[in-house]
């Protein structure tokens, strides 16, 4: 495997960057290799997506372990209550727009608004679980189609 094509596959998985910076280099490589770039396209979506349940498995571990320390327990608990009730009262009337709000706020193809923050939110506002990968993944898929479509148009030009 080429260092740039391990470089895209790095960059997806990680906070921040994901997709956003390896799709375009992935679609960069598949070009200059003559792979398919739908095959590339594909690639980069799935790991992405498949890192939505990692990512639910990192945070919720990490508080089953932080919620063990007193300090943390009390700072963030009395924070998470507070902010529980805000989002139940929010939720019961615009159930659909919250799932909306989530696939937009993931799809904006700007970095810090990937799968990464959009199951941070999802589990800080306690959301349904599944409706939230199902609505995360729909972000990375649209994502990923105006990054896909920003990169071809950017490489017809330079």
């Amino acid at each position: 495997m080429d260092l740039k094509l391990i470089s895209a596959l790095i960059l997806t998985i990680m906070p921040v960057t994901e997709l956003r910076a390896g799709l375009p280099i992935a679609i960069m490589y598949a070009m200059e290799h003559n792979i398919p770039i739908i095959f590339i396209f594909s690639l980069i979506i799935l790991l992405n997506i498949l890192m939505i349940f990692v990512i639910f498995y990192l945070i919720d571990t990490a508080y089953k372990i932080l919620r063990h320390i007193k300090f943390f327990r009390k700072v963030v608990g009395i924070f998470l209550k507070r902010f529980q009730k805000k989002v139940d009262k929010f939720e019961k009337k615009y159930e659909t727009a919250g799932f909306l709000a989530l696939v937009l706020f993931v799809a904006v193809p700007l970095p810090g608004t990937g799968a990464w923050s959009g199951c941070f939110i999802s589990w800080l506002l306690g959301l349904d679980r599944k409706k939230s990968i199902l609505a995360i993944a729909l972000g990375v898929l649209i994502a990923g189609i105006f990054i896909l479509f920003g990169t071809l148009i950017v490489n017809l030009f330079f």
